[in-house]
């Protein structure tokens, strides 16, 4: 099992979403997907979001929470923890301030998306299970989903802590 994070970063009523579609042998190839990879051995949950942050999109997160984990279970690839986030304020490297800075990445085609229209886009069918309450402004967000290569069997959240 591996560990990543993933990371919705919001501004002005959108989210900066990959659709993926430059790398070889890539489970998310056609995918719409937040920003995020693997923990790199030694790294905080925090440490990692950080990193994979700049190194997909330039930006220096400022303000970003944390919403929970986020547990793959899959009989054909390798199980993960996601540690997931959302963003709302990151200093970008160039651009102009009334610009939504729209950076290249080697992973694929960045693009801000209006949070109404995320979930028309093709995304994996599981991610629903944690974009619609986070679209909701929920912010506790621990869940299982289970599959079977990419189909979804089961989606359970857990209750909220109190």
């Amino acid at each position: 099992m591996y560990r990543s994070t993933l990371c919705y970063i919001e501004s002005r009523g959108h989210y900066l979403m990959l659709y993926r579609n430059r790398k070889k042998n890539d489970m998310n190839a056609g995918k719409w997907v937040g920003i995020g990879g693997k923990f790199e051995p030694g790294e905080s949950a925090d440490e990692c979001l950080l990193r994979e942050v700049f190194e997909e999109t330039g930006f220096k997160l400022t303000s970003y929470r944390f919403l929970g984990i986020v547990e793959f279970r899959n009989d054909a690839f390798e199980d993960e923890d996601m540690y997931l986030y959302i963003a709302d304020g990151f200093e970008n490297a160039g651009g102009e301030e009334d610009e939504l800075p729209v950076p290249p990445c080697n992973e694929g085609d960045l693009k801000w998306i209006p949070k109404d229209q995320i979930l028309g886009l093709n995304l994996w069918e599981g991610d629903r299970y944690f974009l619609e309450p986070m679209l909701r402004g929920e912010k506790e967000l621990d869940m299982r989903l289970t599959y079977s290569g990419d189909r979804l069997i089961s989606a359970e959240r857990k209750p909220p802590s109190m």
